[in-house]
């Protein structure tokens, strides 16, 4: 179903086909800008007029510089709450990660990280209820995120490539922080302690990451073991989905890179 009904999104492609600009279309019609640009590429692209390059470099096919710090923040997000998908009607396939509305910092992370790493293509968002799916479209995903494949992520295995790993290797951080920005948090705890009789509330942070496939657990908590955090698996009920940092040092060195969500 479209959010804004069928009538509205017609309105504004007559509109940008006459010539109008994106903005001027969305303050007319009271619409996001990402929605309408969004509408824009996906009109061109039925009608096979998309712009810019069709044949975008790529640092698998041909050697062309990456970001990697981008890429592998990318990547971390990827697969905590990303997919790729290549719908029938559509040219190429396309990224998404949906971030929500509550924290605009880690979207605008996310779509500057996207472009970093796509320089050649359009990032686009598209407004949800609560949330903005951020996408690229681009033959050559399957290129930079091999793990893509049938079924969901935690039906299947999941692994790194040798380059991946040594992307990950030199850029551990931005890896964790993309983890956590999808799958994790950071919460305030709280306990009580008997101190001269008197009992006492203590607050402590916490960080969280779950994720139901446990090759994306081991591969968030092998990282965390080359950057010197210390770790605990929750069980919740019989499955371990959740990872928990608590000891005070180790939450010290996670909030000096990553940090509460924003």
């Amino acid at each position: 179903m479209n959010f804004h009904g069928t009538e509205v999104r017609q309105k504004a492609l007559t509109l940008l086909r006459g010539g109008a600009r994106n903005a001027d279309v969305a303050r007319t019609l009271n619409v996001p800008l990402g929605t309408i640009s969004y509408w824009l590429h996906m009109d061109r692209s039925k009608r096979g007029e998309c712009p810019g390059s069709h044949n975008p470099s790529c640092t698998r096919c041909d050697g062309s510089p990456l970001d990697e710090s981008a890429y592998s923040y990318l990547l971390g997000q990827y697969l905590g709450d990303g997919h790729v998908s290549h719908y029938s009607g559509h040219r190429v396939p396309s990224l998404m990660i949906t971030c929500a509305d509550s924290w605009p910092g880690i979207a605008a992370e996310t779509h500057a990280a996207m472009q970093a790493v796509f320089p050649e293509n359009g990032v686009c968002r598209v407004q949800r209820i609560g949330c903005h799916n951020i996408k690229v479209y681009s033959k050559h995903l399957p290129c930079l995120f091999p793990q893509h494949g049938p079924g969901k992520k935690h039906e299947r295995r999941i692994a790194l490539e040798p380059w991946q790993n040594e992307i990950v290797d030199v850029h551990p951080w931005e890896f964790i922080r993309g983890l956590i920005h999808s799958d994790g948090c950071r919460i305030t705890n709280w306990t009580t302690r008997l101190v001269g009789g008197e009992r006492k509330r203590y607050e402590y942070p916490r960080y969280f990451f779950a994720n139901k496939s446990d090759d994306i657990r081991k591969l968030f908590t092998d990282t965390l073991d080359k950057v010197h955090v210390q770790w605990t698996s929750l069980a919740r009920g019989s499955d371990p989905f959740n990872i928990s940092v608590a000891r005070k040092a180790s939450v010290a060195l996670m909030d000096t890179h990553i940090g509460p969500k924003y």
